[in-house]
């Protein structure tokens, strides 16, 4: 650049031999210097300023504000204005001292600084593309954000789950292209830099195979879906609602309010029931009658009554059958739907029938009998050589009672 330079500006400057011819050209290039630096600069600054604003507000539409608010809570719009003002009042200074220099025939002078000077110019020059690279990629992660958010809202296909890690996936590719060109821009080898990006990935493979696990897992359940952000779900001996779902964990709110979070790798090796999924969940009790009891007609009552309960579906209807000989008592066994299933309507409804059925059990003259044992005596036992049997009632205190048989 130097070897070009000379000559272009002995050029420009040659037919300039006087003292007074070069004086007047010196004040020439200072007022025009300062007229451009002082005057026209900040006004072109300031339209340039305005022309790429209103295009990016055109092309976000509205998008990436938050990112945006933040970089200029950082820097200061004035203060990038003014910077970017000083940086092309410097580069005009430069140019006019040059002129000046070579016009008095100093240009070795030039010669000696230039180098230093182009040294600065470039280090100055990456830096700002730095900075503009990676102010961009902060900006456009907040856009790419807000785009899947938008993406996900107008299609029913696309969970919370899937939406996160989409997000979460682009941002991280789009900072790492960042980051390598901005590598790339200072000169950085990036061939041995992988190199030892790779070994480093081995040595932390082995050392994070469980959060690398759960990192899998993560992709796992994003594809294979069991669940969703609100579900009920059982994950092993944890039951709640699923609140949140990332890429390393789960979380749940338990029945008592505890905040749970379970490594996703644990997630996917366990079994899973998901008691929302269907929108609806059948709920299945006993109830014991006595042997002298009619079980046909029990089975219509206990079927009357969960049919009055609100919390209990009607499709498919309730329905109660004998459904084995129990020790003390005949077992009807009563299965009904709740819709849509949660834990409140589970535990209203199976509530509701205890109280209803025992009392309209009582009202029909139908027991629900306590264990019974019966013990019998050998007959030489007994005064008058005949079997003696004792019943043994069992109280709801535990208590137990003698009769004779």
């Amino acid at each position: 650049m130097t070897t070009q330079l000379g000559p272009r500006l002995d050029a420009a400057l040659g037919g300039v031999v006087t003292a007074e011819a070069r004086l007047a050209v010196t004040v020439g290039i200072l007022l025009l210097t300062a007229l451009i630096g002082w005057l026209l600069l900040p006004r072109v600054v300031r339209a340039g300023e305005r022309v790429v604003t209103g295009w990016l507000e055109r092309f976000l539409d509205g998008r990436g504000e938050s990112s945006i608010e933040t970089l200029r809570e950082a820097v200061p719009v004035s203060f990038g204005l003014r910077l970017l003002v000083g940086l092309f009042q410097l580069a005009l200074f430069a140019l006019a001292a040059v002129a000046v220099l070579t016009l008095w025939g100093q240009f070795s002078v030039v010669v000696a600084v230039l180098p230093v000077a182009e040294n600065a110019a470039t280090v100055a020059g990456r830096a700002l593309l730095s900075a503009l690279l990676l102010g961009g990629a902060y900006v456009a992660s907040d856009v790419l954000e807000e785009y899947v958010a938008d993406l996900s809202a107008d299609s029913d296909r696309i969970t919370a789950h899937q939406e996160q890690l989409l997000t979460r996936i682009m941002q991280v590719g789009l900072l790492v292209i960042a980051g390598v060109t901005v590598l790339g821009i200072w000169g950085v080898n990036l061939g041995g830099l992988l190199v030892g990006a790779g070994f480093l990935g081995i040595v932390l493979g082995m050392a994070a195979r469980q959060t690398l696990g759960s990192l899998i897992a993560g992709f796992v359940l994003m594809f294979a879906r069991p669940f969703e952000i609100g579900d009920w779900v059982e994950i092993g001996d944890q039951e709640g609602f699923v609140t949140e779902i990332t890429i390393m964990n789960t979380h749940m709110r338990n029945f008592d309010g505890e905040y749970v979070v379970v490594p996703n790798d644990l997630v996917t090796n366990q079994a899973i029931t998901n008691r929302s999924r269907e929108g609806r969940l059948r709920i299945h009790m006993e109830v014991g009658i006595g042997y002298d009891d009619d079980p046909d007609a029990a089975s219509e009552i206990a079927e009357a009554v969960l049919t009055e309960i609100d919390a209990v579906a009607n499709n498919p209807k309730p329905y109660a059958i004998p459904s084995g000989f129990g020790d003390s008592a005949i077992l009807l066994d009563l299965r009904f739907w709740i819709d849509p299933p949660t834990p409140q309507a589970r535990w209203r409804s199976k509530a509701s029938a205890v109280e209803l059925i025992q009392e309209r059990f009582a009202d029909a003259g139908i027991s629900i009998p306590y264990p019974q044992r019966t013990v019998s005596y050998p007959p030489e036992t007994t005064e008058a050589d005949e079997t003696v049997e004792r019943v043994e009632r069992f109280d709801g205190d535990g208590r137990v009672s003698d009769r004779p048989a």
